[in-house]
């Protein structure tokens, strides 16, 4: 957290499908089997429901810019990271405890890699597509020493994560000593943890479109996040550190807009805003030169996806993913489940818009260092927030529904409701599980995205 004083894709959508052959034919393996009724005539692959093949030439050039890549490789990177993504989560599910994490590497994101602590497992992952890692410690066992660590956590050692490719606990120490102390106070095998020595302390990047300005009444300046409604009601998710409940908003051009109708902040870092009737929720975030990025849903990406994110204070700016559900001390306390990445902010860019493609994927929390010389930020991924509140993200993506004389398939399956990976709905007369978490939307009934549904 820094404070800040009051004041053309389907070219290479062919490419990545040979670039990721295995992967792709794992997500598409349910498809035989979803006889249900449908809402549209096809099943969608993940690069397609995902939106990875109309991604706006303002996001192309910023991943081109900040990840070193050429136009098409920026397309394919897209495109593999939405099949990776599927691939991944259908083997979590499979895998249960065993499972270990997952990751992409690679310019293009080609190569996902999954690890297992179970050798038996080794010989499925290769089937997807992917490579397999046998590792030590399951992801849960990790996860779990990482929530003992910060029930005891300070802000001399203000940083833990699961490090998924090292299959270690991560505590970053800014005093000599610090992680030792705490693992020792956490009563951690130390094997299961590696301590690193960090100069950078982060801080709350403190002072209806994503990325552009708000101000608060009682002085500063924050970012939307993502435009969403609740009801008739218009608004935008941002971050809790910005404001509380009944702080007063004006926007980017000093009109009032609106007040804080809940927040979070410690523990989590969310909050949202309802505006005036005199403010339209718009599906978009804010590009480079003010071009709007189109959002199509809130799909979260894996480790090693590139992630772009924009800010009032530096615009728009890309890197990627380097872990999730990593725990942050700040002087204000300890704030759980955030992703960290490699992505730049500075002052003022709090509460912007985090995005992968056309997935939106959080809301600006803190960071440390700078856009002139690099630096890490982390971001209260959105999922939850839009679930704790009620709210529905406002996406361009539009279905008709059910054709004249097509019957609505029924179930517990809804749109507009937030699911997590492992829930189970049915549809159709037939029951699903959730591979991936996301705010199901109309379009994205479970027979019709494998990616993101199993049949079970």
């Amino acid at each position: 957290m820094l404070r800040r004083h009051a004041r053309t894709a389907c070219t290479a959508l062919v490419a990545a499908g040979m670039a990721l052959t295995g992967l792709q034919a794992g997500s598409a393996a349910a498809a035989p089997d979803d006889q249900g009724p449908h809402r549209t005539a096809t099943v969608r692959t993940a690069a397609q429901a995902l939106g990875a093949d109309s991604a706006r030439p303002e996001l192309l050039a910023a991943m081109r810019r900040d990840l070193g890549l050429t136009h098409s490789q920026a397309l394919t990177r897209l495109a593999n990271e939405a099949e990776a993504g599927a691939t991944a989560a259908r083997l979590r599910q499979d895998l249960g405890t065993a499972y270990a994490g997952a990751w992409l590497d690679g310019a293009e994101a080609g190569t996902l890699t999954v690890a297992t602590t179970r050798a038996a497992d080794t010989a499925a992952i290769r089937a997807s597509g992917a490579r397999a890692r046998l590792v030590t410690h399951g992801l849960t066992a990790l996860e779990r020493a990482k929530e003992a660590l910060d029930r005891s956590a300070t802000t001399d050692a203000p940083v833990r994560y699961v490090d998924v490719r090292t299959n270690v606990l991560v505590v970053e120490e800014t005093r000599a000593g610090a992680g030792e102390r705490l693992v020792e106070t956490a009563g951690i095998p130390r094997g299961l943890v590696r301590v690193v020595r960090t100069g950078e302390a982060p801080l709350p990047l403190h002072d209806i479109r994503g990325g552009d300005a708000y101000y608060m009444g009682g002085g500063g300046r924050c970012s939307v996040g993502f435009a969403v409604t609740r009801g008739t009601t218009q608004g935008f998710a941002t971050a809790g550190h910005c404001g509380r409940a009944g702080t007063t908003t004006s926007g980017f051009n000093q009109v009032a807009q609106g007040s804080f109708q809940g927040s979070v902040f410690p523990g989590k870092d969310m909050a949202w805003v309802a505006a005036n009737s005199s403010w339209t929720s718009t599906p978009y975030v804010k590009g480079a030169g003010g071009a709007n990025i189109q959002v199509t849903g809130s799909v979260l990406q894996p480790v090693g996806a590139s992630v772009c994110r924009s800010g009032s204070t530096t615009g728009w700016h890309c890197g990627t993913v380097q872990q999730h559900n990593t725990s942050v001390t700040y002087p204000e306390g300890t704030i759980s489940g955030v992703t960290r990445t490699t992505v730049c902010a500075e002052p003022g860019d709090s509460g912007g818009s985090y995005i992968s493609g056309s997935q939106a994927q959080g809301v600006t929390s803190g960071g440390s260092g700078n856009c002139s010389s690099g630096g890490t930020t982390y971001f209260q991924p959105l999922n939850p927030l839009l679930q704790n509140y009620g709210l529905t993200l406002r996406t361009t993506g539009v279905d008709p529904g059910p054709g004249p004389g097509e019957p609505e398939p029924g179930g517990t399956w809804a749109a507009g409701k937030v699911y997590a990976a492992g829930d189970v709905v049915t549809y159709g007369g037939a029951s699903y599980r959730c591979l991936q978490g996301h705010q199901a939307q109309t379009g994205w009934e479970p027979s019709n995205v494998p990616a993101l549904w199993q049949r079970l």
